[in-house]
């Protein structure tokens, strides 16, 4: 029989097919953004921006329009390198950077190194990381906008014009590793100007009187109020002693007004990066680089188990309160079925914008508002659980109807001395069902008419004195940032930071103080350069630079009617500004290793003991500060303060490590008068209070 002839199997190999290539910037993002677009799409993360201004020059050519001389970051070599062999690889490549200027200028960069055309349509924004948003935004991307590419890069080239001016000024008439810019030297002029104000403030004295009634079994508060109703000051303790001469404890008081009314309080609109940053410091005590380092997390994707990775709220750098129809419809839903209709605004608070504010974007809200902060309390850590449900909670309250409250005036009078109470009650909690403050406390009096009488049980004066302003804190300074119009969202986190890593002030109990390098350090930038902390010239610039971005400003033009004025100020500066010499101050010991006086330096994280034959002798000691308590552990060294790796100050002896005595709460040199133990100043909301650490025991609060 013939034999059959072999049939000859195919050995070609199937194309691999190409893929779509997306570049974002954080792995995280990158990450959440691949499970979404499925296995057609590779996304990689760029790692923020790849090319910049060399560090070692100035880098702008000021001959040719200011043309910036952008180099490839040092470090992103491999990044680089990888972006483009997957871009070579790729049917497409799409630029998918964050949806505002600097995440256009990290595409337009991207787009250079990749040799992409800018006028093609390969970038996609979106305003949150979910599934929905981001296929929808890939069904239309556009072309690269380079007028927010320019008005990001004409910030880049002045801050880079007034930090390369200056900073080698300071370098060489102060001190090495100074720096200077335009809103961190307006936030530190803010900060010296407040300090000014509460040293040339004077106190003065005034007196209150508050007085316990009574109308039958029902006691209640009035305050002195005036003369025959009409407002009068007490200014010392005659004065006061003047009212109580007039008073008849044996005779009744005259109910003379009663004013009823229904007050309203609205719910305030949803967070804006501003007022989230300044929620969270008052609020949770966050840092404001905690509160955008957990709010980055919340936007790029947490996994949420059988969900899979989900962002949980919209894009955290924003000036805008706006919201969309969809995310109201469905926090609408959300409030009628959980609480009923009459909890749901029909007409949800809108905020209004503060001047200069770009709009660019929705506000920090959750992407579903069915993810309640209790369903996701598995999934987040600490941190994130906390802001979440503040963004959360401020979202849906914003959603709500108004507060209802039933308030009571009443006016109380015998011989023409008048006294005045003020009560409250909750008629209706509206949005304070889910966002409470502290401020709801009903405050009830008894039902009071005009002509009823009541008596006087007791007085109790108290003298009071004036206070000075208070020093900023982070929320208060980004406050007083954002009124002013200087800087924008994303420039409040690291210009705090930086003013701080300079040492140019320091946080004190929560609170700014500038330190003494900062004072002269501002008083070199105010006498040889007032644009750069002229508040309104820094805001008319903030202007000029959103008016790049929407076309309407020319990005050299602006540039160059910065520097012309400003090149002007720093020649005279370099001539006119004498060496300023830091004079080391006598410790008043000498070194234990070579026996020269010792003295006191200026570091990097305050002062310093230091040897004075430095370099030869490199002897330094921490400078410590008694707070005149013997250690209450071996009754032998001194408690002094000290501060942890994180600025924190804690309390430790003087002889460690032979004595291991530490305590965050300041010791008060005396003992619990129930069990023997140390006790303590502990801070609390409002004040101060001693106590007993194992909680036997605590004294009335001081303010």
């Amino acid at each position: 029989m013939p034999t059959k002839a072999k049939t000859k199997t195919s050995t070609h190999k199937r194309k691999k097919t190409q893929k779509k290539l997306v570049i974002v910037e954080s792995p995280a993002k990158a990450k959440t953004i691949e499970k979404y677009l499925g296995r057609t799409y590779k996304v990689v993360p760029s790692l923020g921006h790849v090319r910049d201004l060399p560090k070692s020059s100035m880098g702008i050519d000021f001959d040719h329009d200011y043309d910036p001389h952008y180099i490839s970051i040092r470090g992103k070599g491999d990044v680089i390198k990888g972006l483009r062999s997957e871009a070579k690889k790729a049917k497409a490549v799409y630029l998918a950077s964050d949806p505002d200027r600097e995440g256009e200028s990290i595409a337009w960069h991207l787009a250079h190194i990749l040799n992409l055309d800018v006028t093609d349509k390969n970038r996609v924004t979106f305003n949150e990381i979910t599934k929905d948003a981001v296929k929808e935004a890939f069904k239309t991307p556009r072309t690269i906008d380079m007028d927010l590419v320019n008005a990001q890069q004409a910030r880049r080239i002045l801050d880079r014009l007034v930090g390369y001016s200056i900073s080698p000024l300071l370098w060489k008439k102060v001190k090495k590793g100074l720096s200077a810019g335009r809103v961190q030297s307006i936030a530190l002029a803010l900060i010296i100007e407040r300090e000014n104000e509460i040293k040339a403030f004077k106190p003065e004295e005034y007196w209150t009187i508050d007085g316990d009634f009574k109308k039958s079994r029902h006691q209640f508060g009035a305050s002195f109020y005036g003369l025959k109703g009409k407002k009068h000051g007490l200014k010392d303790n005659a004065a006061v002693q003047d009212i109580l001469s007039q008073l008849d404890k044996s005779q009744a008081f005259d109910v003379t007004n009663v004013v009823r009314k229904e007050r309203k309080r609205s719910p305030q609109p949803p967070f804006t990066t501003s007022s989230m940053q300044q929620d969270a410091n008052r609020k949770l005590n966050f840092r404001t680089r905690k509160t955008m380092m957990a709010a980055q997390q919340l936007y790029e994707g947490i996994n949420l188990g059988k969900e899979g990775t989900q962002g949980l709220i919209t894009y955290m750098r924003t000036d805008s309160t706006r919201i969309s129809s969809l995310a109201k419809h469905e926090a609408s839903t959300f409030l009628h079925e959980k609480y009923g209709a009459e909890y749901a605004a029909t007409k949800p608070i809108k905020g209004k914008l503060p001047e200069g504010a770009q709009d660019a974007h929705e506000a920090i809200r959750p992407t579903s508002v069915y993810r309640t902060p209790a369903s996701l309390k598995d999934r987040l850590n600490k941190d994130q659980f906390r802001l979440y449900q503040l963004i959360w909670n401020r979202f849906v309250a914003s959603q709500m109807t108004n507060a209802v409250m039933d308030t009571m005036a009443v006016t109380i009078e015998q011989n023409g001395v008048t006294f005045r109470a003020n009560g409250s009650k909750m008629k209706f909690e509206g949005f304070l069902k889910i966002y409470k403050d502290g401020k709801e406390k009903d405050n009830l009096l008894p039902d009071l008419e005009i002509g009823d009488q009541v008596t006087l049980a007791k007085t109790n004066p108290a003298q009071h004195f004036t206070q000075p302003p208070a020093r900023y804190s982070e929320a208060n300074l980004i406050k007083a940032l954002e009124e002013n119009g200087v800087g924008r969202p994303s420039t409040y986190a690291p210009t705090l930071d930086t003013i701080q890593r300079r040492y140019y002030v320091k946080l004190v109990g929560r609170r700014f103080e500038p330190t003494e390098l900062g004072e002269i350090v501002d008083k070199i930038i105010k006498d040889y350069f007032p644009d750069i902390v002229n508040v309104g010239f820094t805001a008319d610039l903030e202007d000029e630079l959103d008016g790049i971005e929407a076309g309407k400003q020319d990005w050299v033009k602006v540039v160059d009617n910065f520097y012309k004025p400003f090149s002007t100020e720093v020649a005279h500066a370099e001539d006119a500004i004498e060496k300023i010499q830091i004079r080391d101050e006598p410790a008043g010991f000498d070194c234990d290793i070579c026996g020269a006086p010792m003295v006191i330096k200026m570091g990097r994280y305050g002062k310093f003991y230091a040897c004075s034959r430095f370099p030869d002798c490199r002897n330094t000691k921490p400078i410590v500060k008694e707070i005149g308590v013997t250690c209450p552990v071996c009754h032998q060294g001194q408690v002094i303060e000290r501060k942890s790796k994180k600025n924190r100050i804690f309390y430790g002896c003087s002889r460690y490590p032979d004595c291991d005595f530490v305590s965050w709460d300041k010791p008060v040199g005396r003992d619990c008068p129930k069990d023997g133990h140390y006790l303590v100043l502990k801070k609390i909301r409002g004040g101060s209070q001693i106590v007993c650490p194992n909680g036997d025991y605590e004294e009335a609060p001081q303010k």
